[in-house]
């Protein structure tokens, strides 16, 4: 087998460890992009705290803020803004959101043209001429794994669709994964974010383009998540729950960057676009129905060697030794409910939306990673499921 394995240059990883960040900052550049959101969490606490050390004992720095999911005009407004004031670098302290920001707008303000130019699926889909601004991804969620991976999502507000900038480039220089930062997220968002992670962890596990190195990740990230998740959805304040999701989190990033997805994400990227559901959200409603339809199809086929993979990932989450297989989609139905995971109806979705998000769903770049080719049917089988 020949495979290849690449992540951010460097990861800091700890309780208290972006404590550090001013200092690292310093060795990267001289001037900063400061990129975060300006939801309450980064207005006070230990989020707000590290933005104003970095502020105060850092490199010089310029901030921008965005709201919500990044779009073409926010990553457009973040890059110019960059080269106005002499940036060198960028540093993301925040969600998944932002550091898919902060990569984009990274990417943009080191080379000429506009997001369209470089965008999958809906743009021209070219690689970066030149080489991104260095970044530093400071993560205050423990979900995507944004940190240590190679694209930035981005909206184009025309179509509705999420697509990727993809360049080996956009691997952060720094990624400073502080526990500590996590401890105040909400109930809600621990639950999506954490279920995004444990998605991430299974596709990878799975996916056609699985690799040795990407299997030890993902079945040591499957193990912290599964002591993990529950137990910061429920205490809050336990950082030794919070720093296994975070480690999980990093896992599932490292994971995917370089073994890929499967179908949630390829049917969490149309749906969100279209229907403005969270990413976490889409993620976890969607994983128990998808699961389902892969098992189900994967049964026709006598003698699938990634049967056994999910039967290792039931015997991960469940903690015993069966191997029959009957667990592990009921488990994830419960984990689901049990977190308070909206279903897809909540968000607007009905059964006539349903052709037309399955056709676009079989397109996208993560569902060519399916362990398994799924027919229209299924497709429309498996979303229906998380209505």
């Amino acid at each position: 087998m020949t495979f290849e394995f690449r992540t951010a240059g460097r990861i800091v990883t700890g309780a208290g460890c972006s404590a550090a960040l001013p200092e690292i900052a310093v060795e990267i550049g001289r001037r900063a992009l400061l990129v975060h959101g300006q939801n309450a969490r980064l207005r006070a606490g230990p989020a707000a705290s590290l933005i104003e050390g970095m502020l105060r004992s850092g490199p010089g720095a310029v901030t921008f803020v965005i709201s919500g999911e990044p779009d073409i005009p926010t990553v457009e407004h973040g890059s110019r803004l960059a080269r106005a004031e002499s940036c060198d670098m960028v540093v993301g302290i925040g969600g998944g959101s932002v550091l898919d920001a902060a990569k984009a707008i990274a990417g943009l303000a080191a080379n000429d043209g506009t997001p369209l130019d470089y965008m999958e699926v809906v743009g021209s889909g070219q690689p970066l001429s030149l080489p991104a601004l260095p970044v530093i991804a400071v993560p205050t969620t423990a979900g995507t794994g944004t940190e240590v991976t190679r694209n930035a999502v981005i909206t184009d507000p025309a179509t509705g669709v999420k697509a990727s900038i993809r360049s080996f480039s956009l691997l952060p220089r720094v990624a400073v994964i502080d526990p500590l930062l996590t401890l105040d997220l909400p109930h809600a968002l621990t639950a999506s974010s954490g279920l995004d992670a444990l998605t991430q962890l299974i596709e990878a596990f799975v996916t056609r383009r699985s690799q040795p190195l990407t299997d030890a990740l993902c079945l040591e990230g499957l193990r912290l998540a599964g002591i993990g998740l529950r137990a910061a959805c429920e205490h809050p304040q336990n950082v030794s729950a919070r720093e296994a999701m975070s480690h999980a989190a990093l896992m599932s990033g490292m994971a995917i960057a370089n073994a890929g997805l499967g179908t949630v994400h390829g049917i969490a990227a149309p749906l969100g676009g279209k229907f403005h559901i969270p990413h976490g959200a889409a993620c976890a409603a969607l994983l128990p129905s998808v699961t389902d339809v892969n098992i189900r199809v994967l049964q026709r086929q006598p003698g699938n060697s990634v049967l056994q993979r999910y039967q290792q990932i039931e015997q991960i989450l469940e903690r015993h030794d069966s191997v029959r297989l009957t667990g592990l989609v009921p488990t994830l139905w419960r984990l689901v409910a049990d977190l308070g995971i909206p279903r897809l109806s909540t968000y607007g979705l009905a059964l006539a939306d349903i052709p037309e998000l399955a056709a676009q769903s079989l397109k996208t770049s993560s569902t060519r990673g399916n362990p398994v080719e799924w027919s229209q049917q299924e497709m429309e089988d498996a979303i229906a499921g998380s209505l």
